[in-house]
């Protein structure tokens, strides 16, 4: 078989089909724009040829370029792993194509990343922000050209001016508190390094929730050696600790996220403190936040609320897409959407 021709710009391949640069412009946009005869010329020579548009380039100088952005912090993270599973599969359902860029938890990547999508011609971004608060002039400046949607934290300082797409995290702690005291010793938080705003928010849900149901709130928000991110480790040298310091054994820890717990369920169990595989009820009772995709594979398989990122990513993309297409500034309203977490109860509490 020979080997098809290859054609490396527009150009060249408006010279081979013998149309013009113009007409090829609008092909490749939207078939229709031309006329029939000419699309079908277009599109059975391209079969002889080896070309592949260049994306980028021909959405350049559009308004409605098909693309929009999505930044995370991390992506060795499960959780937001999921989440952007359900973002990619909503995209696909509205014919948007999701550009990726990964802030590694650094402020100055997070903005980087913001302005590599404004100079893609992204037609708008989905971000989880890390709370950095330097970061919010930036944000408000660039969403001038470049809407933005928060999702899963909220951004200092632009809580009124954007949208923000996530768990009600006062109705997930609620869930959690109300479980764990009525099942047994009334629960210690263990809160998260504050690297956005779930680490305040659900601090504040569980305080308010043991003050309103007559308990004193403990809130266990010890130092870490490990890096901010690294929640596993926090877990387990703050757990540790505890146990060393005389933590009653028929404590109830619960932790800010499951990542957290997981740490601290491996120092519970160093400490012989989780019971044996057949116990029912393990001594230090620990429970998580977000329902991890490991999180039931641990042992004990860990207690902690489910949040509905199917609906929080499909929301997002639904943000994104209305700010984005909106005619004019003045029709983007900021909407908040809060979506409520469902109580998973396994071994560990």
């Amino acid at each position: 078989m020979n080997a098809k021709k290859r054609i490396n710009t527009m150009e060249q391949l408006s010279a081979e089909i013998g149309v013009s640069r113009a007409t090829l412009s609008k092909y490749f946009q939207d078939p229709s724009l031309v006329r029939k005869s000419t699309s079908e010329k277009i599109a059975r020579l391209l079969t002889t040829v080896d070309y592949v548009p260049n994306f980028l380039a021909r959405n350049m100088n559009r308004k409605r370029t098909g693309l929009f952005g999505v930044v995370l912090p991390h992506l060795n993270d499960l959780f937001y792993m999921t989440l952007l599973r359900e973002i990619e599969r909503r995209a696909e359902e509205l014919d948007f194509s999701v550009l990726i860029q990964n802030s590694h938890g650094d402020p100055q990547r997070e903005v980087q990343a913001v302005e590599n999508l404004r100079s893609m011609n992204a037609e708008g971004a989905i971000v989880a922000p890390i709370g950095a608060v330097q970061n919010s002039p930036t944000f408000k400046r660039l969403s001038r050209d470049l809407p933005m949607v928060f999702v899963d934290a909220r951004c200092p300082g632009l809580e009124k001016e954007f949208s923000f797409v996530g768990t009600d995290n006062a109705q997930s702690m609620k869930l959690m508190v109300d479980y764990l005291r009525r099942s047994g010793t009334p629960p210690k938080f263990l809160s998260m390094p504050s690297v956005n705003s779930n680490s305040d928010e659900r601090e504040r849900a569980y305080v308010s929730r043991m003050k309103e149901v007559g308990l004193e709130p403990q809130v266990i928000s010890a130092s870490s050696s490990s890096p901010i991110w690294d929640f596993e480790s926090h877990g387990y040298e703050v757990t540790r600790d505890l146990i060393a310091s005389g933590l009653d054994p028929d404590a109830t820890i619960l932790c800010a996220n499951d990542r957290l717990a997981m740490g601290a369920l491996r120092a519970a169990n160093e400490a012989g403190l989780t019971g044996s595989p057949d116990a029912d009820n393990p001594r230090l009772r620990i429970a998580g936040h977000d329902d991890h995709p490991l999180s039931q594979y641990m042992w004990p398989a860990m207690t902690t609320v489910s949040q509905d990122v199917s609906r929080i990513g499909r929301a997002a993309v639904d943000s994104i897409s209305s700010e984005a297409r909106a005619d004019s500034d003045k029709g983007r309203k900021p909407v908040e959407k809060l979506f409520p977490a469902q109580l998973c109860i396994r071994n560990s509490a």
